[in-house]
């Protein structure tokens, strides 16, 4: 649940406005819940974005999310620094600027996601502790084991366009799996932005690890995914919930149909 930037203890915000020089605005994200609060943090030295958790899961996945990114170069925000205080686990990274990318068929921002998971897919994930395919999606095949980072949440708001790329935010859950998991887990995202269930796998063709997924195992992953979206949205009343339902239903329901 995220909590207005006035939750912050008064010692602890004052020790976030002596890194920037004095705060001038702040500014809360729109999205996610991974922290408890999460903003643009405008001072007079510059802009940076700052994540701060208290609670006991808030603190875990904040600090996973600190570990990961620190090893990882490119795509995420860099780190500039971090403390705790009062109870409170505050970070503050690079604040990265630009919209995020169009995922809809035809699309030109599609040739830029292309290129950063080229170079995603080739990233070892880091020596750190890090989920396995069974603690992140709750379901799991000796298939989806291997050694590749997957963000594992390329959803079209954690992708931002900028001057130098894409970047890729809220790493709160990378996990070391097999390169093709994260390629599925992105089908109900490229679903969810226009394209049919053979469009989206027509462009996931273009990655070897796609290619190389047995058709078996991907009807698998397909079938488990859709199963356990199907199970949140009885239980959850949020519209996200229910489009993942749909999304993944719909990626199920053409692997089961034979028209692939």
């Amino acid at each position: 649940m995220r909590s207005d930037w006035t939750a912050l203890p008064e010692h602890v915000g004052m020790a976030v406005a002596d890194r920037v020089g004095g705060i001038v605005g702040v500014y809360p994200a729109p999205r996610g819940d991974h922290a408890e609060i999460a903003s643009t943090v405008i001072g007079s030295t510059g802009t940076v974005f700052v994540k701060a958790a208290s609670s006991g899961p808030g603190v875990r996945s904040l600090r996973y999310e600190l570990a990961v990114t620190r090893t990882i170069d490119r795509y995420p925000p860099t780190v500039l620094w971090d403390f705790e205080s009062d109870g409170w686990l505050v970070v503050g990274a690079e604040h990265l600027d630009g919209p995020h990318p169009d995922l809809s068929p035809g699309s030109p921002d599609l040739d830029t996601l292309a290129v950063t998971l080229t170079g995603l897919q080739e990233i070892t994930a880091p020596d750190t502790r890090l989920f396995g395919p069974a603690g992140r999606l709750s379901f799991a095949h000796p298939a989806m084991d291997g050694d590749a980072l997957v963000h594992s949440d390329l959803n079209p708001a954690n992708l931002i366009l900028t001057s130098q790329g894409l970047r890729i935010v809220d790493w709160a859950y990378a996990t070391r799996a097999a390169p093709w998991v994260e390629l599925a887990l992105l089908t109900q995202w490229l679903i969810g932005n226009g394209h049919t269930p053979a469009q989206a796998e027509d462009w996931l063709s273009q990655f070897p690890a796609w290619a190389g997924a047995h058709p078996e195992v991907l009807d698998d992953f397909a079938a488990r995914n859709a199963s356990k979206w199907a199970n949140k949205s009885r239980q959850s009343a949020e519209g996200w919930v229910r489009d993942l339902a749909c999304w993944t239903y719909e990626w199920a329901a053409y692997r089961a149909s034979g028209e692939r």
